[in-house]
């Protein structure tokens, strides 16, 4: 449905996708929302809160298109389906598959894997892969293909052992095993309803769930007439469970209620630091890069530290690095650990060094965190952030004092600095469970 952008209030209250047009009928930026209503009025009744990008994609904002959809999660999928073929101006974030996780099927493949991306990995033309995307996080990748393989099993890796696997007996994976039965007749049965599960993935991906409950309907009516009773009823689980996610009740995905643009937002978030830090004698030029530094052990065990990057207020994974801690003695302490990585990480003068380092921890991380740059003579400016209180430690940096800021709950600085913190907390974490999965099972 196409209106002029003065009628955004007869907009239905309904989750869907929304497509703000130029006067050249341009699409300047699609977004989903949960009440459509409510929130394309957000950008147009307090004009006074937007901040200047976002003043500036609303002062072009001619006519609004938008898309009812069923549910939440078609509301996602249809935005990340529009962004693609549209390549909207203001979703620069979300037009770089590079920097946004994307959805990969490699459709060329005998069986077929459903896999998650961080790029396009093989050459569009020669179409061996299927990409869906990009999404705005890897969270809404994540929950997006837990949904889906609930009702159409799928293999999630490139390169799958020939053995069972622990999804397989979840009900999740049919592992290539599964496909060696006992007589080619029954191999080919279950290559081919694999096959027809995949193309229902599409389907849904490309969000035509009712084209995906149409042939499913299909399958169990041809099923019911042949008095294949047993597998009629798993494909009217599968049209049940679809009907379900598919639901104005089954909300699954966060909207921010804020209209301004995601670079609106970061570039906020990084003034008001900026602001904050230099409140308090901290001298800086720029936030465009910040680190963030983390170590996760039990006891001294299976020890490592994380050191995620933010660009311009976003996470860049692909610039993070992990640290397996090897002086590990008798009596193992954060702050020995801690140290080791920083010193491990300053070594290493091809990578570019940060405008800000971020710490897990107070006075103590950071303390030797200054060490370690005053030994090697690299001015730095150095942060942390104790959990206990959310509270930012700040150095003095004449004397060997700190202060302790405390931030509003609402305030940008501070969500930004808990996100950096948090990213580095979950990367570390991550690695150190890889570790002792591995020590366990070796």
């Amino acid at each position: 449905m196409l209106i002029k952008s003065s009628s955004y209030n007869i907009l239905p209250s309904k989750p869907g996708v929304y497509l703000f047009l130029g006067s050249e009928n341009e699409v300047l930026y699609i977004g989903k929302a949960k009440n459509l209503k409510k929130r394309v009025g957000s950008y147009f009744i307090n004009k006074a809160n937007l901040l200047e990008k976002t003043k500036i994609l609303v002062s072009q904002i001619k006519k609004i298109r938008y898309i009812v959809a069923e549910s939440e999660i078609e509301a996602l999928l249809l935005e990340a389906n529009y962004i693609k073929k549209h390549m909207p101006k203001y979703n620069a974030r979300l037009r770089d598959g590079k920097r946004y996780p994307l959805i990969r099927i490699t459709v060329r493949d005998k069986y077929p894997k459903v896999l998650i991306a961080k790029r396009y990995e093989d050459d569009p033309s020669d179409k061996r892969s299927l990409y869906f995307g990009p999404f705005p996080n890897s969270s809404a990748v994540h929950l997006v293909l837990r949904t889906i393989r609930r009702i159409f099993p799928f293999q999630s890796v490139a390169n799958h052992p020939k053995r069972l696997c622990l999804y397989n007996h979840l009900g999740l994976c049919p592992c290539p095993p599964m496909f060696d039965k006992d007589t080619p007749n029954t191999r080919s049965i279950l290559a081919k309803e694999y096959r027809k599960s995949i193309y229902h993935i599409i389907d849904f991906l490309k969000g035509c769930t009712k084209k995906v409950l149409k042939n499913l309907e299909g399958e169990r009516e041809i099923l019911s007439k042949i008095e294949n009773f047993e597998k009629a009823s798993e494909i009217q689980k599968k049209i049940d469970s679809i009907k379900y996610v598919t639901s104005p009740f089954y909300q699954k995905f966060d909207y921010r209620i804020d209209p301004n643009l995601d670079e609106d937002l970061r570039n906020k978030e990084l003034k008001m630091l900026k602001e904050c830090l230099e409140k308090h004698k901290v001298r800086i030029e720029s936030l465009k890069r910040i680190e963030c530094f983390d170590i996760s052990n039990i006891s001294g065990t299976s020890a490592t530290g994380s050191m995620v990057v933010f660009i311009n207020g976003e996470k860049d994974p692909s610039k993070y690095r992990r640290f397996k801690i090897k002086n590990v003695n008798k009596a193992p302490n954060d702050f020995t650990m801690m140290q080791e990585v920083l010193q491990r990480r300053i070594k290493h003068i091809e990578w570019p060094y940060p405008d800000l380092v971020v710490v897990d921890g107070g006075k103590g991380q950071v303390s030797v965190a200054l060490n370690v740059l005053k030994i090697q003579n690299i001015k730095i400016p150095v942060i942390g952030l104790a959990k206990r209180e959310e509270t930012i430690v700040i150095p003095y940096e004449e004397k060997e004092h700190f202060s302790e800021v405390y931030l509003p709950k609402d305030s940008p600085a501070l969500h930004l600095i808990m996100r950096i913190r948090d990213e580095a907390h979950r990367f570390a974490i991550k690695y150190h469970r890889l570790l002792r999965s591995k020590e366990l099972t070796s």
